[in-house]
């Protein structure tokens, strides 16, 4: 009998690829995708550590498939992702409705556990590091993602430890997947239609495989006729090599947007996270790039209120901001994570951190806002990904990852489109297609 799996997904575009692997991989015992909760034989629940209260966001979700299946069978339910490998055999105990758990690293391993576990009906927990074998494994079931905008994952792990992060101890050592391999599931992605490619890993600019680095990847990737834009995220700024530097000289395809997370304009205050960087590079980084390209655009992610952070690194804060300009960047206040070299270091006032997120948030809001606005009354490229869910618009994004909305036939899906912007606001730019027809589809 066709059985159903309902997958639950939180947290970064890596979970998000995860996720559409792990349903390529279960369609070999059976399983069928539904995005009704209450038709699954199999709920899995992917996981992200990186925010605050990820752990107790997960039973409060079990908490809602309980009632969902109240009056049901209940289904076989699964925990995987970072806060699963954080948590491991702790879950099972705290938690009886949870059957099997399930590290990032481990998803090959997601057939073998959902079968041995039908015919046991044992608990178990899956959590090793095992990289290599994951996307040797993944790399023999064909990529069946149909969007036009695709996730694909080339390097995971991370060997900086930023006194923050739990990344290292839910995703392991670094670890690049094989250049032929990258290349071919790309291939894939394109024959299912997809037009973007974002290539992703927790330092996806760490990349190295052989002699293989990003730049080499991105100038191969390149070469595919049916690839429109290339975009790659998270990067640090250590592993912004002068290679990968050069690729925006040549390029066509790869977008002139750089997410590059900075965390803090203090270099006392990196020095804490052991971030590794210094402001003095970071910039020297931003401004090769602007030589390069001034269209190039930087976005970030910024902690505010590290412990140790004081007036004047705050307000050295600001000033990055105000010389850079970021868009769409992300902000925080500092939460500690278990395990972590922060995770016990007295946190500063809460209304003192407060008050500097809110500072802080309102000069990016700005840039966002003054952007957007200059772009108003020009005429732009988007690519159509689909429909809004109101079906009113079509949906598309900006070579720096902006929303754009304007009226057209779902022909123009898939496609690049000249849209002239008539208004904006933080988010998202409106406008009017000016080219609807003619357009050449790779």
């Amino acid at each position: 009998m066709q059985q159903k799996i309902f997958i639950k997904t939180f947290g970064c575009q890596m979970n998000e690829y995860d996720s559409n692997r792990i349903y390529d991989a279960v369609r070999e015992i059976g399983f069928e995708k539904t995005v009704k909760y209450e038709e699954a034989n199999c709920y899995l629940l992917n996981t992200c550590h990186i925010r605050d209260k990820a752990k107790e966001k997960v039973y409060h979700e079990i908490g809602r498939v309980k009632k969902i299946f109240r009056l049901k069978t209940k289904p076989l339910v699964i925990i995987a992702g970072c806060v699963a490998q954080a948590e491991q055999e702790e879950m099972l105990k705290r938690e009886p409705y949870i059957d099997l758990i399930l590290g990032p690293q481990a998803y090959h391993k997601i057939n073998d556990t959902i079968l041995k576990y039908q015919n046991e009906k044992r608990k178990n927990e899956e959590t090793e590091f095992d990289a290599i074998t994951k996307f040797e494994y993944l790399s023999k079931i064909k990529n069946q993602t149909t969007t036009i905008s695709s996730f694909l994952t080339i390097q995971e792990g991370c060997d900086k430890f930023c006194h923050f992060c739990v990344v290292p101890y839910t995703r392991g050592p670094e670890y690049s997947r094989p250049f032929n391999q990258i290349i071919d599931e790309a291939r894939q992605l394109v024959n299912h239609g997809s037009k973007e490619i974002i290539l992703l890993g927790q330092n996806v600019n760490a990349y190295n495989f052989e002699s293989f680095r990003l730049s080499d990847l991105i100038l191969e990737l390149e070469k595919l006729s049916g690839i429109e834009r290339i975009r790659y995220t998270t990067s640090h700024p250590n592993d912004m090599t002068e290679d990968l530097i050069d690729v925006y000289k040549n390029s066509k395809k790869l977008m002139p947007l750089v997410h590059l997370p900075v965390q803090s304009g203090s270099d006392k205050v990196l020095n804490l996270m052991n971030r590794k960087h210094s402001i003095k590079n970071y910039l020297k980084i931003f401004y090769k790039l602007k030589q390069i390209n001034p269209n190039i655009e930087f976005s970030s992610d910024f902690i505010i209120a590290y412990p140790g952070e004081e007036q004047i690194d705050f307000e050295k804060t600001i000033k990055l901001i105000d010389e850079v300009k970021f868009i769409n960047s992300f902000s925080f206040i500092f939460s500690p994570r278990p395990g972590t070299v922060a995770a016990d270091l007295p946190l500063i006032d809460k209304k003192k951190s407060i008050e500097r997120l809110e500072i802080v948030q309102q000069k990016l809001f700005n840039n966002q806002i003054n952007i957007n606005k200059k772009i108003e009354d020009t005429t732009i490229n988007v690519l159509v990904e689909n429909r809004t869910d109101d079906k009113s618009k079509l949906f598309a994004r900006s070579e720096y990852m902006t929303s754009v909305l304007f009226s057209g036939n779902d022909d123009l899906i898939g496609k690049i489109v000249k849209v002239k912007i008539k208004n904006s606001n933080r988010n998202t730019l409106f406008g009017e297609a000016i080219e609807q027809s003619n357009q050449k589809v790779a």
